[in-house]
């Protein structure tokens, strides 16, 4: 008898009796497959809209957010529709278990089942509020979108609200264990790669000086220039000092002093040369969230204990992602930071959702078994080259020849 509908089927049977019991968390729908090419995933709650119970579709696109309400058998209804044919993933979040399911490429799914993380019931409130790192008064989210002018949170932008409030929270407690509060500095330095649309940028700038009353110096250095001019031009409008967006990446803007480094999805090496600017400028932060691993991937040779494990292709490029990042947390380590790797944000706003924070030391000396961890580790992989270890080697400063 063929397996398909089986597993298929206990996914949605789990989805109907979560929404029947009020036990639904949330529904991401990903690895899209339809027609819409800019539509990355989608995220679904439960509500309560006019004290009816409602199904909350977020559709997250590449430059946009689109909220959509359905009555609950309309919900359920179009996810049966979408799932396994427009999006190959999706990933169930109860009060009682956690459920992923992905089709392949022949539409066979796999189902896995996990004890639920969730600690409590979920809310269905429409409008739930949250712990705020910042107020929604702020001129600058107006500007972007994000409230409007009364200063409410636009429905469809409550997911970005959430990632800068994380992120800032993230920041304040790198910064209060840091070297920039011991020495009260007059200004603090910050330079943001791949700034986007500037949202973390003008959050970072919002709050060193409103909520730690620091004149900052923030730069936001993007690719794309039609972001830069936007980005420009509401700094303009709002009269915001120190706080600018340049045209360039990595590789080609070079500040002569930086005290916060942070790169958001920088690819592949690119975030390799964000963390070797940070160490080079003797940074006091370092916030990195990697994308794209693909220089260590082709390099790495499994011992055969490993082959099952590993013939599996997501399970394999999960590996080649924690393998890299460890890399850059050592060799962090051993250029003098107190390093950690972390969830930025849940897997609802982004699928990239880890982060390399690094805080510099007071005592910078590497530590020998560190630089011993990262040879060992190299050697069981077979690794010949590590683009961060490359540039650093480059430098008089760093040496991993014990």
């Amino acid at each position: 008898m063929p397996t398909t509908p089986d597993q298929h089927q206990q996914f949605l049977i789990a989805l109907k009796e979560s929404i029947a019991k009020n036990s639904l968390s949330k529904l991401i729908l990903s690895k899209p497959n339809g027609a819409e090419p800019d539509l990355l995933r989608i995220v679904i709650r439960q509500v309560m809209i006019k004290n009816q119970p409602q199904l909350s579709f977020v559709y997250s696109y590449k430059t946009r957010d689109i909220t959509k309400n359905f009555a609950l058998s309309e919900g359920t209804g179009l996810i049966t529709k979408l799932l396994g044919n427009s999006f190959k993933n999706a990933n169930l979040f109860t009060t009682d278990e956690e459920l992923q399911i992905n089709f392949s490429k022949k539409g066979k799914p796999m189902l896995h089942r996990n004890k639920s993380t969730e600690s409590a019931a979920p809310s269905h409130e429409h409008n739930r509020e949250k712990q705020r790192y910042l107020e929604l008064d702020r001129p600058f989210l107006v500007e972007l979108g994000v409230t409007n002018t009364q200063h409410q949170l636009i429905p469809s932008m409550s997911r970005k609200w959430k990632q800068i409030n994380k992120f800032i929270e993230l920041f304040q407690r790198s910064f209060d264990s840091s070297s920039l509060k011991e020495k009260e500095k007059e200004s603090v330095q910050v330079l943001d790669f791949g700034s986007g649309k500037g949202y973390l940028t003008f959050a970072i700038h919002d709050f060193i000086n409103n909520s730690r009353n620091i004149k900052a110096q923030v730069t936001g250095v993007e690719l794309r220039e039609e972001m830069v001019q936007l980005c420009n031009s509401a700094t303009a409008k709002l009269h915001l000092d120190g706080l600018h967006f340049h045209h360039g990446d990595v590789r080609s803007y070079a500040p002569e002093t930086i005290d916060v480094m942070i790169a958001l999805h920088a690819c592949d090496i690119a975030t390799d040369y964000a963390i070797h600017m940070g160490i080079r400028s003797n940074a006091a932060i370092i916030m990195c969230a990697p994308c794209c691993h693909k220089e260590v991937r082709p390099q790495m040779h499994n011992p055969v204990i490993l082959q099952p494990l590993l013939q599996y292709g997501v399970h394999k490029g999960q590996e080649a992602e924690m393998v890299t990042d460890t890399l850059r947390a050592l060799l962090l380590e051993a250029s003098g930071y107190e390093t950690q790797i972390l969830e930025f944000v849940s897997l609802e706003h982004t699928s990239k959702n880890k982060m390399i924070l690094a805080v510099k030391r007071s005592n910078a000396s590497a530590k020998p078994e560190t630089l011993a961890q990262i040879k060992a580790l190299k050697a069981f992989y077979g690794i010949t080259e590590q683009r961060l270890e490359s540039l650093l080697l480059a430098e008089t400063t760093f040496s991993n020849n014990d």
